[in-house]
């Protein structure tokens, strides 16, 4: 019963961060199937944690408070990735209203909400360069690393995890002002041109001349970008290691 106990409480864990990483956390994933894959994942991981098996515990609150403490460890872990992600969908949302694309939304069957044609393209392109570079290794190493590190029924939320997220909470916006500053500069000095325009020649339409032309030049810039794009989120996931590192310890 111990070990049975033990191996519930390593597929609490697993799964709750399974379910929250980017992939396997989009809704068109049937949930049977996110159940057995951390399952299995669980069944492969069990023999080589070689835990000590915790006392069989007979409370129930001790034992729903462990288990609740184990769901949460995975939460935290994919929430805080998941920061990341929004930052990046913010910058193509900040840059499709200037556009003019807030009138054209698509409905994005990870989350099942309708969001801008830039924002879902940036997210697109986050999500290959993710997968591209291996980063969702990490998270199955931070598997093996957190029950080294925190043992279950081990796990602790102080001060200085709160302090982290909210740091997290405030990257987000910085991300996202990184990732769409090109084309956001671009087109508010397109847009201080056309304010020019209109007041040395007021005859002209500004509001017919300036969409196509905004679109235009959003997507200039947006073609551009792309190798920073690209270089910058390399940087971000490639430090994905210790960003989760920091977090264990914090829970430690």
């Amino acid at each position: 019963m111990p070990q049975l106990q033990m191996f519930f409480l390593v597929f609490l864990r697993v799964g709750a961060i399974l379910m929250t990483i980017p992939v396997f956390e989009s809704k068109s994933i049937p949930h049977l199937f996110k159940l057995a894959l951390a399952f299995a994942v669980s069944l492969i991981l069990f023999p080589m944690l070689d835990l000590n098996p915790v006392p069989l515990t007979g409370s129930i609150v001790s034992l729903g408070v462990g288990a609740a403490g184990e769901i949460l460890l995975g939460l935290v872990i994919g929430f805080s990735i998941k920061l990341i992600f929004a930052g990046i969908q913010l910058a193509g949302q900040m840059a499709g209203y200037q556009m003019g694309f807030a009138i054209a939304n698509v409905m994005d069957p990870d989350q099942s909400q309708q969001v801008l044609l830039l924002a879902q393209f940036n997210n697109l392109v986050a999500l290959l360069i993710f997968l591209s570079i291996n980063a969702h290794y990490w998270f199955i190493k931070a598997l093996t690393y957190s029950f080294r590190m925190i043992p279950p029924l081990n796990v602790h939320f102080g001060g200085s995890l709160m302090e982290y997220l909210i740091d997290m909470s405030g990257k987000m916006f910085v991300i996202s002002i990184q990732v769409g500053a090109p084309i956001i500069a671009a087109l508010l000095v397109t847009s201080v041109a056309f304010g020019l325009m209109a007041r040395t020649v007021p005859q002209m339409n500004v509001f017919i001349v300036a969409m196509p032309l905004k679109i235009g030049v959003g997507f200039l810039f947006l073609g551009f970008s792309l190798p920073y794009f690209s270089a910058f989120l390399k940087k971000i996931f490639n430090g994905l290691g210790q960003h989760i590192l920091i977090m264990l310890k914090a829970m430690a």
